[in-house]
């Protein structure tokens, strides 16, 4: 077998998430019938970096599966596999990877891009790409709370019930948060070693609050050590929310405010 290494991009409005469910139009899913096809039957477990929810969608997932045939160029195998996808999923880069790498365990870090529309209704247009809110902003209030999060944390309070995973404990190497004008947006970007189920969705939610004056700006020390979900109630929309990059060398520097 062979093991391909693939980034892809897709639109997630009409999928039920990442994972195959039954019964549900999923990515996963969708891309192993296509390996199916092509292997003529056979089939291909297709592994991605992170279990994306359903309407969240994703410009730099990773996937890796082991193809069962003769080994195909992966300069052929990004167009053979583009051809047959629908149009809300594309292929942005294909390697052939040794038998030992996995798109999940061996990522070194994540980066995931919050987009929130400040329009004061929401916009036909953008809301199935944005999150919304309508209310004052002070975006240099949330920028310096933001700066609490850079470290490692238990994160206990920003986990939403559901996850399976026991261990809250996360590194945050980089938040940026900033005003997009010119599409009356505000970006938030995440760079850390992993996020728990629903994190970032929490963390826009209370960034927000603190951002629009419901909430002080120092309150996050003392929310990280509750580790308590009901401290951040709140869940920012998934329709904002974007699988922006993994790396799989280290975080580059400049994206490592920890270290500063």
């Amino acid at each position: 077998m062979t093991r391909y290494k693939m980034t892809m991009a897709y639109d997630g409005h009409l999928f039920h998430g990442f994972q195959v469910q039954p019964d549900q139009r999923t990515v996963q899913g969708v891309v192993e019938d296509v390996l199916k096809r092509m292997t003529k039957g056979k089939y291909v477990k297709v592994e991605g970096s992170g279990r994306t929810d359903a309407g969240v969608h994703a410009m730099g997932q990773v996937i890796h599966f082991d193809y069962p045939q003769r080994e195909i160029p992966a300069e052929r195998m990004l167009p053979a596999l583009n051809s047959q996808m629908p149009t809300d999923i594309i292929f942005t880069n294909c390697e052939i990877v040794d038998d030992d790498f996995h798109v999940r365990y061996s990522a070194k870090g994540k980066w995931y891009r919050y987009r929130c529309s400040l329009d004061h209704f929401v916009n036909p247009f953008k809301r199935f790409y944005t999150g919304h809110f309508p209310y004052p902003l002070d975006v240099a209030k949330m920028q310096k709370a933001a700066s609490d999060l850079i470290g490692t944390h238990d994160f206990t309070s920003f986990a939403a019930s559901g996850g399976s995973i026991e261990d809250k404990v996360r590194t945050i190497y980089y938040v940026n948060i900033q005003e997009d004008k010119a599409n009356n947006e505000i970006i938030f970007d995440f760079i850390g070693s992993g996020f728990l189920y629903n994190m970032v969705r929490i963390l826009v939610a209370m960034l927000l609050e603190i951002g629009n004056g419901r909430r002080p700006v120092d309150d996050i020390p003392r929310v990280i050590a509750a580790k308590n979900r009901l401290e951040v109630q709140g869940t920012a929309h998934a329709s904002g929310l974007y699988l922006y990059h993994v790396f799989y060398e280290d975080v580059p520097a400049k994206y490592r405010l920890d270290l500063q």
